[in-house]
């Protein structure tokens, strides 16, 4: 419910300051990015659900060397799709969009420069998800829900206010990024700071 409800709110946001500052046209480019982005963070997402059972089993074994083991491969096999994923999204960019939209469509020129920017937030999404899905199972709600909560809303909300104030447009497709190395911060903050408490 709580993850619906985000999710609204901050695309009911994205519409209302695309139609300030572009118009219809801005609503529609929107629309082709987070198409793209939710395609790669279904990457990371899946595969943070899928090593979450792995890892609350050795938390529960306290077996601390694979746990140490197991993270450290899943912070690899995150890296190494992060990459790749915005490689293939900044190289393939007008391809993708021409998905949705003619190049001699006005919402064609504005999705290509939006996506291209906002391509800079998978070098981040991934490892967020994943700090999100590790405390998860490792039994620690409290803060899987902070890092969630901070990461999907209370970070956009801020960068989504100030950054079109400062940037116009261009600060509408820097709102993600942003948001997502705020989160990013706070996600290593977590990490380390819980690191010898779990022993990973």
């Amino acid at each position: 419910m709580a993850t619906a409800l985000v999710t609204g709110i901050v695309t009911l946001m994205f519409n209302w300051t695309m139609l300030r500052y572009v118009g219809e046209d801005g609503v529609a480019a929107v629309t082709i990015i987070m198409y793209v982005l939710m395609f790669a963070s279904s990457l990371y997402t899946g595969y943070s659900y899928g090593v979450a059972p792995m890892l609350s089993y050795c938390y529960g074994e306290q077996s601390d060397g694979k746990l140490k083991k197991l993270v450290a491969v899943s912070l690899k096999v995150i890296a190494g799709i992060s990459l790749v994923t915005a490689a293939a999204s900044f190289l393939l960019t007008e391809p993708l969009v021409s998905i949705f939209a003619r190049p001699e469509n006005p919402v064609y020129e504005l999705a290509v420069t939006g996506n291209r920017i906002c391509t800079v937030a998978l070098f981040f999404i991934g490892f967020n998800i994943f700090a999100s899905g590790m405390f998860t199972a490792l039994s620690n709600g409290v803060v899987s829900a902070v890092l969630a909560f901070s990461r999907s809303f209370v970070f956009m909300l801020i960068t989504m206010i100030v950054l079109p104030l400062l940037f116009g447009v261009n600060g509408i497709w820097l709102a993600t990024p942003v948001a997502e190395l705020m989160a990013l911060a706070l996600s290593a903050f977590m990490f380390f700071r819980y690191r010898g408490r779990y022993g990973y």
